[in-house]
């Protein structure tokens, strides 16, 4: 654990060790790994170049925050782990396409992405646009296998809370918003609209999974969906604080573009001390919204903690 993790530990009062968090998500991330490796096509016939854009975009790093939630959420109601493992590489899957596809062109031109060159860098926009294709789909597939679920209805709601949060009042939807933003006076109500659709969404799937794999009662839907509403703030504002203070060494991306497109952030709109401020509060917050799970919550509880001294 760095310095900065160690302090902010005191000044926002828990005693977690954050060792043990970082040990958990790197856990999650192999277990992941080996799930998507076993259900991602491998490279075959005359369209295997499809399938290689497709390997070489989900297998190019990163640290499987969105698999790690669901994995943890579905610990909350000690879902078998091989279920939510499914669930976890499809939103791995969603979750990648919906970065081939932000880095293309068209959309945020980027040329890095996780320290490397992004998929239609690497290959060619077509087969980047294909490639984000065929990982939306996969992500369906994988849900829809009777191995995620024996139950259609379980498997259903889960296509339909993904395909919700994904679409055009979701990510989607906030891809939409952002694209127009640096010609919009967006006040920090649109901000916070604008990163809960773009971003905060998939992240509130990833917390509904384990009360919908378990069948679990609407209060603890309701105690989930707190706690990602606010976690997905806190982790734009700290994702808006590297692209102002941090190096594309660091973060394997491209920084300073919402700052060179004028676009509008909760940095720009409260200041670098005001945001920073913001996300501790709502930090806070999430990890208060799942104290009725004791223990079995710690990891959840520490990680919006854990992301104010995030460094990539």
């Amino acid at each position: 654990m760095s310095d900065s993790a160690e302090a902010s530990a005191v000044q926002t009062g828990t005693s977690m060790d954050y060792r043990k968090l970082t040990t958990a998500i790197g856990a999650a991330a192999s277990d992941v790994d080996s799930v998507l490796e076993r259900v991602l096509p491998t490279p075959h016939g005359l369209h295997c170049r499809v399938h290689e854009a497709m390997r070489y975009a989900i297998f190019a790093g990163g640290k499987r925050l969105r698999p790690f939630l669901v994995l943890s959420s579905a610990g909350l109601f000690d879902i078998a782990p091989e279920r939510a493992l499914r669930v976890a590489a499809a939103i791995e899957a969603m979750h990648t396409y919906s970065l081939v596809h932000d880095d293309l062109p068209c959309m945020d031109d980027d040329d890095l992405r996780r320290g490397r060159p992004t998929t239609h860098r690497a290959f060619d926009e077509a087969t980047a646009v294909l490639a984000g294709d065929a990982l939306l789909t996969v992500a369906f597939e994988i849900l829809s296998g009777e191995a995620t679920h024996p139950s259609a209805d379980v498997r259903c709601r889960l296509i339909a809370r993904l395909a919700k949060a994904a679409g055009h009042d979701g990510m989607i939807g906030g891809q939409m918003i952002d694209m127009e933003a640096a010609d919009r006076a967006l006040d920090s109500a649109d901000v916070v609209l604008l990163q809960q659709m773009k971003t905060g969404a998939l992240f509130e799937f990833c917390c509904a999974a384990g009360p919908i794999l378990a069948g679990a009662p609407q209060k603890d839907h309701d105690n989930l969906h707190a706690y990602a509403r606010d976690f997905g703030v806190v982790f734009q504002i700290t994702d808006d604080l590297l692209d102002v203070l941090s190096t594309a060494e660091r973060t394997g991306k491209a920084v300073g573009k919402d700052r060179d497109q004028g676009k509008a952030t909760l940095v720009s709109k409260l200041g670098v001390d005001g945001a920073r401020a913001e996300a501790e509060k709502l930090a806070r917050r999430a990890a208060s919204a799942l104290e009725p799970y004791g223990a079995k919550a710690e990891n959840l509880r520490a990680l919006p903690l854990f992301l104010l001294d995030r460094e990539s």
